[in-house]
């Protein structure tokens, strides 16, 4: 039988399901950041509806969600509306394109380094694996350091900004 755990927020049961499914599936913003280290970056936006194609946007930023969120027909409701989106930092891929932010801390914490980025003031963490990448390559990713990030967009989890619900759950 797989265990299962019991979340609760001031004696009230938020959801109760096996480790595995608590971390994919969070049924609310509480459920989201209680589970896992470092807790998920939340970021506040609006989803945006561009041909057929859905965009959660934020400050100066427009994030093109895949097909599948664009298809959920629980997500058209929220067109237009502000919402949060959950990313969990591993869940963050460094690279040549998306969205611009600049390192304020990095922590090496072994076979990884946990970076704290400043993304259009709004700060979030990123968890970098090092195990592939040289010496100058971690070094390189130093304070002060502008990089870009983009996410698997399944990975990413859309919540209500008024009731902290899962839109998706």
């Amino acid at each position: 039988m797989a265990s299962r755990i019991v979340v609760m927020k001031d004696g009230i049961i938020q959801q109760v399901d096996s480790p595995q499914k608590l971390y994919d599936e969070p049924v609310n913003l509480f459920v989201a950041g209680f589970i896992g280290t470092p807790q998920m970056n939340f970021i506040n936006g609006t989803l945006n509806k561009k041909g057929e194609d859905l965009y959660f946007d934020f400050e100066n930023v427009s994030v093109k969600l895949p097909a599948e969120k664009a298809n959920n027909p629980a997500l058209k409701d929220y067109i237009d509306q502000e919402v949060v989106l959950g990313l969990r930092p591993e869940h963050i891929v460094l690279g040549n394109e998306g969205v611009a932010a600049t390192i304020n801390v990095h922590e090496l914490m072994g076979s990884s380094i946990h970076l704290h980025v400043d993304c259009c003031g709004k700060e979030a963490i990123a968890i970098v694996d090092t195990m592939n990448m040289t010496g100058a390559e971690v070094a390189a990713l130093s304070t002060g350091k502008a990089v870009n990030f983009a996410f698997g967009g399944n990975n990413c989890h859309v919540f209500s900004k008024e009731t902290g619900i899962n839109l998706e759950a």
